[in-house]
């Protein structure tokens, strides 16, 4: 990714009891994935890659929602407090696809009402644990993934230092 590189972020908050400043983690979600493109982009899904566009997209619902989502896409009978389709990602690379330079990565799907509710269990604000989530979707839409407690350990590992580049610390 260039300077040049154009984000396309699209992002629609579907929970009417947390009006959040979509702007302001519509910005955080940028910096973070320039944070992690400089990084760890070589092992990303877009490396070696030609393209000027990344877009993809952020839908907070709450957990009913994301229940659904879950037991209709993911035969998972659990509500979530994020779920990730990384559409370019998880697509066979032989059959991905850039379209006119822009590459779509996915969609991010956000239960505000779990925000609030693990914001509590942790003992850190609001704030933090959406930007926490944020973080982790953008990684699993560049491809990575938590399977192993090696590979949970990295996800975390490098969340916190995505958080902390752009001046978030754990409240």
């Amino acid at each position: 990714m260039t300077k040049t590189t154009k984000i396309n972020i699209f992002s629609e908050n579907i929970y009417p009891a947390w009006n959040i400043a979509e702007k302001k983690y519509l910005d955080r979600a940028k910096k973070i994935l320039r944070f992690y493109l400089s990084e760890i982009g070589e092992n990303s899904c877009l490396a070696g890659l030609e393209y000027n566009t990344i877009s993809f997209d952020f839908l907070y619902t709450d957990s009913e929602k994301t229940h659904e989502i879950n037991r209709e896409y993911r035969n998972k009978d659990y509500p979530a407090d994020i779920i990730t389709f990384a559409i370019f990602a998880d697509t066979p690379e032989d059959e991905r696809f850039i379209f006119d330079g822009e590459v779509n990565l996915g969609e991010v799907i956000i239960a505000l009402d779990k925000v609030l509710e693990e914001a509590e269990k942790k003992n850190v604000t609001p704030d933090y644990e959406l930007s926490f989530l944020i973080s982790h979707g953008i990684l699993h839409l560049l491809g990575f993934d938590h399977q192993t407690e090696e590979d949970y350990n990295f996800v975390i590992e490098l969340q916190n230092k995505a958080l902390e580049s752009i001046g978030i610390k754990r409240e």
